[in-house]
């Protein structure tokens, strides 16, 4: 058996050699196929609401990797206030967005491979150029996420 490393693309559907460096949530843990169908609710690759009373943003948790110019992304699911929420919509097309000061979320996307959860963790959200998603910081605490993204990873 050959010691392929590589990946099917479940975007584009092709097998790529090298390593996959990201991975992504579609929706926050807490959305479900029910409010699909909810007027007060949608989700599309960037934004989501629930019941017009839950806000979540897409990002990247971005882990460098040690000895190397790449680093490795998880795509996730952050819960804003409302009021959050807006601003960040009303700059999603602006240009100098990226100027705009990080707002405060809620890590809504469980990574399996921590522990304890990563669900909830503190996090700040970093808005990029049109174009680019938003850099997701987490709180500087000890847990083993955080201090990956601090430290990097091998």
């Amino acid at each position: 058996m050959a010691d392929d490393l590589g990946f099917i693309c479940s975007c584009c559907g092709r097998h790529h050699a090298e390593l996959p460096m990201q991975f992504s949530a579609m929706a926050p843990d807490v959305w479900s196929e029910t409010f699909a169908g909810d007027s007060a609710s949608m989700l599309s690759p960037d934004q989501c609401v629930i019941k017009n009373e839950y806000f979540f943003i897409r990002g990247l948790i971005e882990i460098p990797v040690i000895d190397s110019d790449v680093a490795f992304s998880r795509g996730v699911r952050v819960s804003l206030s409302r009021d959050s929420f807006a601003r960040v919509l009303d700059l999603w097309e602006a240009p100098g967005r990226e100027a705009e000061p990080p707002c405060f979320g809620w890590l809504s996307t469980e990574l399996g491979l921590y522990s304890p959860s990563t669900a909830n963790l503190k996090t700040r959200v970093h808005t990029r150029p049109v174009g680019q998603r938003p850099f997701i910081g987490l709180e500087p605490t000890d847990h083993p996420l955080a201090v990956e993204q601090r430290t990097g990873v091998t």
